[in-house]
């Protein structure tokens, strides 16, 4: 360049085109979404790359899964593998109790088996204020969609709660559940790690569930699952049970 070389002549020398030396960077567009996704996958630390996208589709953003993926990767945000370990998934609040019901719900599993050894899995939903057994759904196996279709049932013959208070089983924090819970505007609580007291509301029903079932057969087994009971058909648990509450 200092000889006077043109600058087709510079390039040549130097192998380099010139779309490469007027090439400028364009601004990156993906700022926002980058830090949206970081901010979910710290609120939500076992999310993977398809709950966030679900979120991110909740939120009103039209995102490519694709681009969402490839930033997801490029945080390195993929989730570990782990052993069987209980961590936090999501927003633990302390338990507060209701003041009015319909307004928190409690759910809850409990598991028997029948005469010829087959588990049966119980599905109990307790209203937090009144401790009315609001559904008690017996079946061989229930998943988050069958849950969710429940709850559809209860809320076509009483309505639903505000907050829905569960332990952080796969059934009651997948896709099923989140998605419905964000339609239906129905807030989902867990309650706070290493204190299983506060689903107390829901334990006397399980328990009770339990006995009526095996009694109802005359056998310390259950019976083969049928139809769940009623919702709103007045079942309460016994005055003797007190929930654990913080306030």
């Amino acid at each position: 360049m200092e000889r006077g070389l043109s600058e087709r002549r510079a390039l040549a020398v130097v192998r380099m085109s010139a779309s490469a030396l007027r090439y400028a960077p364009r601004p990156d567009r993906n700022v926002a979404l980058r830090e949206r996704i970081l901010a979910l996958a710290h609120r939500h630390k076992r999310y993977g790359v398809g709950m966030i996208y679900l979120k991110l589709s909740q939120e009103g953003m039209l995102v490519n899964y694709k681009r969402v993926e490839r930033l997801y990767q490029e945080a390195k945000l993929q989730v570990r593998r782990r052993k069987r370990k209980k961590v936090p998934v999501g927003e633990r609040q302390p338990l507060i109790r209701p003041l009015a019901a319909n307004e928190v719900w409690s759910m809850d599993f409990v598991f028997d088996r029948t005469a010829e050894g087959r588990v049966i899995k119980c599905l109990t939903i307790v209203d937090d204020a009144t401790h009315e057994a609001v559904a008690i759904e017996v079946e061989r196996a229930i998943s988050g969609l069958s849950v969710t279709r429940v709850l559809d049932h209860l809320a076509l013959a009483r309505g639903l709660p505000q907050v829905i208070r569960t332990d952080n089983g796969k059934e009651f924090y997948g896709k099923a559940m989140v998605t419905w819970a964000h339609e239906r505007g129905v807030q989902l609580r867990l309650i706070q790690p290493g204190k299983p007291n506060q689903n107390a509301t829901s334990n006397p029903s399980t328990a009770a569930c339990a006995t009526s079932v095996s009694t109802s057969t005359g056998s310390p087994t259950c019976s083969t699952p049928g139809p769940s009971s009623k919702p709103g058909a007045g079942n309460t648990t016994r005055s003797g049970q007190r929930g654990h509450w913080a306030g």
